[in-house]
């Protein structure tokens, strides 16, 4: 039996790819603020009906991996033991951050453009400033349901972010750089907790 994607779902992910392709090359060219949907049609060659099929608006375009991504993270994390102290759950927080990196970066061509993207747009930064604590939510409730106590729970995924998002400040945009950034992040923060040596 082949494992080859039947024909109509290869040629949906081939429009996905066509409209990701030309919305980034045309957000290189003029900027995002003045890229339009019809402009990513049009050089995509698909019409607006088909551009809305798959993505709600051109931000949605712009961030067009990552929801797979975290769903896949997420039910990683969902997976494994119980924690029941703060410990444990960065522990497991640092496991899945620096998986989050290495999935984010293994394009690391579209990973660079992202990051410029972010970086000269205050709109899809607030866009992911949403995403980041959607995705605390998320693990705050994984973390409940696998019985870690509530206060646990709802720090330890903020503290999560903040490691990730000091990781890529360091990193400075570098996708080679940012999963060894964030993962040393976690380990200045576990450093928090021990005695100082003299």
């Amino acid at each position: 039996m082949s494992g080859r994607m039947p024909l109509r779902e290869r040629k949906q992910q081939r429009a996905r790819e066509q409209i990701v392709e030309a919305a980034f090359a045309l957000f290189a060219e003029r900027g995002f603020a003045d890229v339009t949907v019809a402009d990513i049609a049009e050089r995509a060659e698909v019409g607006r009906t088909t551009f809305f099929r798959y993505f709600g608006d051109k931000q949605e375009v712009a961030f067009f991996n990552e929801q797979a991504i975290v769903e896949e993270l997420t039910e990683r994390h969902r997976a494994l033991p119980p924690v029941h102290d703060l410990a444990g759950a960065m522990a497991q927080l640092r496991e899945v951050s620096v998986g989050l990196c290495a999935a984010l970066t293994a394009d690391q061509e579209h990973f660079v453009a992202h990051e410029r993207l972010l970086r000269e747009n205050p709109e899809l930064r607030d866009r992911s400033a949403r995403k980041f604590a959607r995705l605390c939510a998320i693990f705050r409730d994984a973390l409940v349901e696998r019985g870690t106590p509530v206060e646990v729970a709802v720090l330890a995924p903020q503290l999560a972010v903040a490691c990730y998002q000091a990781g890529n400040e360091l990193a400075a945009g570098d996708p080679l750089l940012l999963p060894g950034a964030v993962d040393a992040a976690f380990a200045q923060m576990s450093e928090l907790g021990a005695p100082d040596t003299p």
